[in-house]
């Protein structure tokens, strides 16, 4: 499947602009959740490398929702070059586990041959990871995590807890959030909308 690139500044979210060279969100090993998340909500500089590459995520979303699926899609890069893709499949794959970001890994680590990703390896993803999500994530040593929308109900980078800066794991993961936050929302809730509106016809289907 070719996913194609968009305009760049069409998804740009308002207040957002391009850097050259993005200040990185880190944390030191000790961890400081106060400092991880206010440098978090700071953050306001980002690529034009890595709008383009969430466009793609949000591409696969969208590819994802035609199949009836959550729209939530997946780029790994390194050293600009894609190494893993995916998009939400528990329904198709009849698989708990198959998340956008647990199949983009599943496709990175079987073509690499390795199960931890090289160096420097960041992650695009148009909602914040879940508890599986993000274990797996530290697991293979991502280095960079950047994410769209905020999951309120179950993220775990911040909206119930933060497992990317936890002193008692051996791997911190440098975190960016809101780019393209809007546009994946609005898939999100165009989704949820549709899935609402197909329940409530088939029960009055069923009534006839």
């Amino acid at each position: 499947m070719t996913i194609p690139f968009f305009a760049a500044e069409t998804l740009l979210p308002d207040g957002i602009s391009y850097h050259s060279s993005p200040d990185s969100l880190s944390v030191d090993a000790a961890g400081s959740r106060a400092r991880h998340q206010l440098e978090l909500s700071t953050q306001q500089f980002w690529t034009l490398e890595d709008v383009q590459w969430m466009h793609q995520a949000l591409a696969l979303a969208q590819h994802g929702a035609e199949l009836g699926e959550v729209p939530v899609g997946a780029i790994l890069v390194h050293e600009q070059q894609m190494i893993g893709k995916g998009f939400n499949e528990p329904i198709g794959r009849h698989d708990a586990t198959a998340h956008a970001e647990v199949v983009a890994l599943r496709d990175a680590c079987s073509h690499l041959k390795n199960y931890r990703l090289p160096s420097n390896t960041t992650l695009y993803v148009t909602l914040e990871p879940c508890t599986m999500c993000m274990g797996a994530l530290i697991h293979a040593r991502v280095a960079r995590l950047v994410y769209a929308a905020n999951e309120p109900r179950a993220g775990m980078v911040g909206s119930q807890m933060d497992l990317s800066a936890q002193d008692f794991y051996n791997h911190i993961i440098t975190v960016q959030r809101g780019l393209c936050s809007e546009h994946s929302s609005q898939l999100l809730k165009r989704f949820f909308r549709a899935r609402r509106q197909l329940a409530k016809q088939k029960k009055l289907d069923v009534k006839k």
